[in-house]
């Protein structure tokens, strides 16, 4: 059943993808905007059920909804909606090991990442804006092998083998979420340089966008672009892309005028669009940074009442 919020309760992000999406990546600029100190950000692979050697065992994926306790993680959303702190459990990705709960406070915005936040209808009921992440597959490819062999102590060998057994798992529990976001943001590679990030956001009418005609203006030729367009279940949408190459000084324009939109938070301006390439360098993207813009627009007219409810 819906879990009701009561009035000045916490606005909720949720951002769901698959593996190595570009999920945390996402939501960090967007915790900068708002400000860290405002943002309990809850992991939504905390709730897995069983270690990664267990796991194996089973011969499971982290994927399917029976390896998460997803009854739990449907509970801890209504609670925190209302305004209430959590004991969450939490898994340990370098070590694939799961460690002792820990309390998780309310904060005035919560963002949800994870890879089956939108599972249940009573999950999807407690955001007030839902993304989607799906980039280029040969780009999260070679994103997730870079992590897992770097971060997360996989063998090359073994990374491999782990994104060929989630494949059906994919596209049976992550790939139908992509139908309840508000949002899907996809990134691509820009022409002969994977470094520069083409974006495209896929705009449903469950939310009220904004107006992006001084926005498409300042952005130049070539550097956006928004069309009518029909979405793979036929309906139509708007399809704003932003181009990976667009020129620094338009880019800045751009980013000007999605700051003037949101006022309530104009004074937070944090750096934005920061990643790790696929070399592990730090790198910036002005895709990204204007991406994490437009998606922090509305959770500033969602927490000031301008943005309507959902249908």
């Amino acid at each position: 059943m819906p879990c009701p919020r009561p009035g000045n309760q916490p606005i909720f992000l949720g951002v769901v993808g698959d593996s190595a999406a570009g999920k945390s990546t996402l939501t960090g600029g967007i915790a900068d905007i708002l400000g860290r100190d405002r943002v309990a950000v809850l992991q939504a692979d905390d709730y897995h059920r069983h270690s990664r050697a267990e796991r194996r065992q089973l011969g499971l994926t982290p994927l399917a909804p029976q390896s998460n306790h997803l009854d739990i993680l449907e509970q801890h959303l209504c609670l925190m909606r209302r305004g209430q702190p959590v004991l969450k459990p939490v898994y340990d990705h370098t070590s694939g090991t799961l460690r002792p709960p820990e309390r998780l406070e309310a904060k005035p915005f919560v963002i949800v990442e994870g890879l089956l936040a939108y599972h249940s209808r009573g999950m999807r009921d407690c955001f007030d804006v839902k993304v989607f992440v799906e980039p280029d597959e040969t780009l999260r490819t070679s994103w997730k092998l870079a992590r897992d062999c770097a971060q997360r102590g996989y063998s090359l060998v073994e990374a491999k083998d782990s994104l060929a057994r989630r494949a059906a798992d994919s596209a049976a529990h992550i790939q139908p979420q992509r139908s309840f976001a508000d949002i899907v943001v996809r990134f691509t590679p820009a022409a002969e340089d994977e470094n520069h990030l083409n974006a495209r956001h896929l705009l449903r009418p469950t939310l009220a966008h904004p107006d992006l005609g001084p926005v498409l203006d300042a952005g130049g030729k070539g550097g956006f672009h928004l069309a009518l367009a029909r979405d793979s279940d036929g309906k139509p949408v708007d399809m704003l892309d932003i181009s990976g190459r667009i020129e620094p000084r338009r880019a800045k324009a751009v980013e000007d005028l999605l700051w003037s939109l949101i006022p309530e938070a104009s004074h937070l301006r944090a750096p934005l669009g920061r990643f790790t390439d696929t070399a592990g360098q730090d790198s910036t993207s002005h895709s990204l940074a204007l991406s994490q813009l437009l998606i922090t627009y509305h959770l500033v007219k969602a927490a000031t009442g301008l943005a309507p409810a959902h249908p």
